[in-house]
């Protein structure tokens, strides 16, 4: 959640993020999302294969952690 709202600026408390939330819903479009990619792959030293994480603004936190569940 630190990458979306230190990031991403998103104004919402932690208790609005579950795994049912959308990107959208986050008021992020797909421009956004993809800031997103750049700023985790920088800060935790990935690099996502596009296969792996197709985000759109209509994808869930929920489907993004276990995208990232499989990256080593």
């Amino acid at each position: 959640m630190a990458l979306l709202t230190g990031h991403l600026n998103v104004q919402a408390d932690a208790g609005e993020f579950s795994g049912r939330t959308t990107f959208e819903s986050l008021g992020l479009d797909s421009l956004s999302l993809m800031e997103l990619v750049v700023a985790a792959e920088e800060e935790y030293g990935l690099v996502l294969p596009e296969n792996v994480l197709d985000l759109r603004p209509s994808s869930t936190l929920g489907e993004v952690a276990r995208a990232f569940e499989h990256v080593r």
